[in-house]
């Protein structure tokens, strides 16, 4: 414990972002540089307890008591190779992770929790800014090697485990550039692309190869992927987005979330598209979904200066504070309010999307919709609340429903489960030396887990071809080793 009274003397403190006014003017991180101080105070919060529920919140496992009291005696070194001893890519969950391990800290119960999402993100920032991340050409290499097909974090996380304990690795990914739903499905505003570069680039001088432009199925059939590579690692996601089947879907303006948001990173990043613009500017903009992704389409939206912006959830309000039916330390169900919310738009509750209007140049100009009622986990529509919103621009943000199937299909034939998800046992297909991780297995969730996938898919890849491996599984702590050192 850095401080034995921390968590009784100092209350919880975050950075502070760029006024909402300022912000929407650019695609740049809301957030300020952190305080070092700031987060020495945030880290004596932690109350080493006896047990440690963060461990268990986290899907990665992380060190977090052992951070927290490196960071407050500023063992800088220590904190870091803490962090990346269970956590391949602290830079990325310390700014877009919903930290489901605060949602189980201890003192959470009574107060609000430790920042320890803040925290990590301090760490692996420090480490940057003193030279301790750096890559390691001194890798030994075992001769074998493994092919990654989709390089998000799942397929990262993969491929930089893989690439540690001597395999050459070669990333496919389709897109112009490396990183998935993280170069292309996050804003810039959550997470600026260059943060991904610095990650990719620091891979790339550690051995692993990547190929962009190069969709497997297509370019390369999986036959000839397997017969080069030992193993292969399917992380391709979970990329097909839900839909909304009802009248007027077909209308010019309603989009899918997800064609919205890339279509901007691309912009934000100077990445050609042949698409045609999809603009919110000066546009009544409803977006249909209440989750993270319905947020980032408002402050895109908010960027395109949109005329009115209108967020749609289906599902009754949430709680400000935790139900009965929801004790910690299960992750909180209550209202939460992103900084796009704080930038601008209505949100409605409770209501249900039941009809797109268009005119006659089959564009669409309004929703109808009607209010709903929750009783004994039934829907139940509210009569004469039916209404109509004028809309210029409706963004469907509603999920996904499974990864992409057509080639896996008709090459590999490994099977899928009943949501349509890839079958995979203990992460190993049907075919023996194909494996798959992250969101094409376990439907779709957090970056978190999909580094946890990744890395557990590794490890097992490992034991295939070698019947042994030195890789960690989640339960299994490297502190020891870096506790002796």
């Amino acid at each position: 414990m850095g401080k034995i009274d921390g968590f009784m003397k100092v209350d919880r403190h975050l950075p502070s972002s760029e006024e909402p006014a300022t912000r929407i003017e650019n695609y740049k991180e809301i957030f300020k540089p952190h305080d070092e101080k700031l987060t020495k105070e945030q880290a004596s919060r932690c109350m080493d307890c006896g047990v440690p529920f963060c461990h268990n919140g986290c899907p990665l496992g992380n060190f977090i008591p052992d951070f927290n009291e490196a960071v407050y005696n500023n063992q800088w070194d220590k904190a870091v190779e803490l962090l990346l001893a269970t956590n391949n890519f602290p830079e990325f969950t310390g700014r877009i992770c919903p930290a489901p391990c605060e949602g189980s800290c201890v003192l959470g119960i009574n107060k609000p929790p430790v920042a320890i999402e803040h925290i990590e993100k301090s760490i692996i920032e420090k480490a940057y800014d003193m030279g301790l991340i750096k890559p390691n050409k001194s890798i030994h290499r075992n001769g074998m090697t493994v092919g990654i097909v989709g390089s998000g974090p799942a397929g990262l996380a993969a491929a930089d485990q893989l690439n540690k304990v001597g395999y050459l690795v070669i990333v496919y990914e389709r897109e112009q550039e490396i990183g998935g739903l993280l170069r292309f499905g996050i804003p810039d505003f959550k997470l600026e692309k260059e943060v991904v570069s610095r990650r990719v680039n620091l891979l790339a001088e550690e051995g692993i190869e990547f190929k962009t432009a190069t969709e497997i199925g297509k370019d390369i059939s999986f036959s000839a992927l397997r017969s080069k590579h030992d193993a292969i690692l399917l992380a391709t996601g979970s990329t097909v987005p839900r839909n909304l089947s009802i009248p007027g879907r077909e209308f010019s303006g309603v989009h899918f979330a997800m064609e919205f948001l890339t279509q901007q990173n691309k912009r934000v990043s100077a990445i050609p598209f042949n698409e045609v613009d999809i603009l919110a500017t000066g546009k009544d903009v409803v977006v249909i979904g209440g989750g993270d992704t319905g947020s980032d389409c408002i402050g895109t939206s908010n960027r395109h200066k949109a005329r009115s912006i209108v967020q749609f959830e289906v599902m009754p309000t949430p709680p400000s504070s935790r139900s009965s039916a929801n004790p910690w330390p299960e992750y909180p169900l209550v209202l939460r309010t992103s900084s796009s919310h704080d930038e601008g738009c209505d949100r409605t509750w409770s209501i249900l999307t039941k009809e797109f209007i268009g005119n006659a140049d089959g564009v669409i100009t309004g929703i109808k919709t009607v209010q709903v009622k929750w009783e004994e986990g039934q829907m139940i529509e509210v009569p004469n609340s039916e209404k109509i919103y004028p809309c210029d621009l409706a963004l469907l943000a509603i999920g996904f429903v499974h990864t992409e199937q057509e080639h896996i299909k008709s090459q590999l034939q490994v099977g899928f489960d009943a949501r349509g998800n890839i079958d995979a046992n203990n992460y190993q297909t049907k075919l023996k030396n194909v494996f798959a991780a992250g969101d094409n297995r376990r439907g779709q969730s957090l970056v978190v887990w999909a580094i946890s996938e990744g890395r557990e898919a590794a490890r097992q890849i490992d034991l295939f071809l070698r019947d042994e491996t030195d890789l960690p599984i989640k339960s299994k702590s490297e502190y020891d080793l870096i506790n002796t050192q």
